[in-house]
């Protein structure tokens, strides 16, 4: 059963359209769009009847018409930091895995960690006329990109970091807390000249008291300093190197092991990414893990746990930070008005091979 374009030549075909399922389930109109958006008040024999005539027909709802309708598009996005980053996307998983099962479609857009990049992703976002957005946002000290989303009447929820001046709901992870547990480890160990390092964008060398722009990073610096600091380290700001997105991750970490007057005998990585370019600059600088560099990083990404050595980690658990920030989310689109949550999932540390006492191939 089908309906052509009216041309008369059988080559083409066009939409189906409500009417034409109205017409083949014996029903109104308004009663087959009532039916085909799942709303207003349909008994479940027609509503069977209908679907089932979409069905045969080969019915495909228009998006736009059924966001006209109902005030919906059934759809969310989310706009993730680094798309080539392993953590975003298991964390997009997570968000995709619950607003699936929830029905709704999820648009997902890259910042690349800029600022300006992430402004045009929400416009364009919004310009779909999501129900709702997830985001890790660029700067957790500008919140001017997210303002628009708030004015716009949708939902946001943020995950991986925060934002202090925005009242909305977050997932993140306990960041301070599993920094501190890698530095202490690597402490019990003897070493005292640990680098932590992360790509995360920053003005100059860093220093006590500085802003850095995601809260993620933020935190690990804290817990990495805290622990140089109660273990009686000097001068525990000179060991934490950002920028190694700018400078390159091979290239700084080359400089550091290269340094014989940093003397750097531990690294902590802030993610695997950066953890695989570490570890690539040992194997090329015949440094071997764990005798003449112990190694750990955040993130429990597939290679650490089958390298030559296997890798230290701070577990974290992503899928469930994305698919917590989805429930949220929903809840939020649905109609849940309480005060907004903030939600620290705890990290689990994976001891492994790569940490020594340094000096130990000696």
């Amino acid at each position: 059963m089908s309906a052509d374009n009216g041309n008369g030549n059988g080559h083409g075909r066009r939409e189906v359209t409500v009417t034409d399922v109205a017409r083949a389930a014996g029903v109104s109109k308004a009663t087959a769009a009532r039916a085909l958006g799942d709303y207003g008040a349909v008994s479940e024999s027609v509503r069977d009847r209908v679907q089932a005539a979409a069905e045969e027909l080969g019915y495909r709802p228009n998006a736009l018409a059924r966001t006209m309708s109902t005030g919906r598009s059934n759809t969310i996005g989310i706009v993730v930091g680094d798309i080539e980053n392993p953590f975003f996307a298991q964390a997009t998983r997570g968000a995709s895995d619950v607003a699936a099962a929830a029905g709704l479609d999820l648009i997902l857009s890259n910042s690349d960690e800029d600022p300006e990049t992430e402004a045009k992703a929400l416009s364009v976002q919004l310009a779909k006329r999501v129900d709702g957005l997830l985001v890790a946002p660029a700067s957790s000290v500008d919140p001017g990109n997210l303002r628009p989303v708030l004015d716009a009447g949708r939902p946001l929820v943020l995950f991986d970091r925060a934002v202090a001046d925005l009242e909305v709901d977050t997932v993140i992870a306990a960041n301070r807390t599993g920094a501190r547990t890698l530095t202490q480890l690597l402490l019990d160990a003897g070493h005292r000249r640990i680098a932590f390092i992360s790509t995360i964008d920053h003005p100059g060398d860093y220093r006590l008291g500085d802003q850095i722009l995601a809260t993620s990073v933020a935190d690990r610096v804290d817990g990495f300093v805290g622990a140089l600091t109660d273990a009686g380290v000097p001068d525990p700001a000179s060991f934490v190197h950002l920028n190694a997105r700018r400078d390159g991750v091979e290239a700084l970490t080359r400089r550091l092991l290269q340094d014989a007057d940093l003397g750097i005998t531990a690294i902590v990585s802030s993610d695997s990414l950066i953890a695989l370019g570490v570890y690539r600059t040992a194997l090329t600088l015949g440094r071997r893990i764990p005798d003449d560099l112990s190694l750990v990083a955040f993130d429990d990404a597939d290679w650490t746990g089958v390298s030559t050595p296997t890798i230290t980690v701070m577990s974290q658990p992503i899928h469930e930070i994305g698919a917590e920030a989805a429930r949220l989310l929903i809840r939020r689109i649905r109609g849940d008005g309480a005060p907004p949550v903030t939600r620290v999932l705890e990290q689990r540390l994976v001891p492994r091979e790569s940490v020594a006492p340094p000096g130990a191939g000696r």
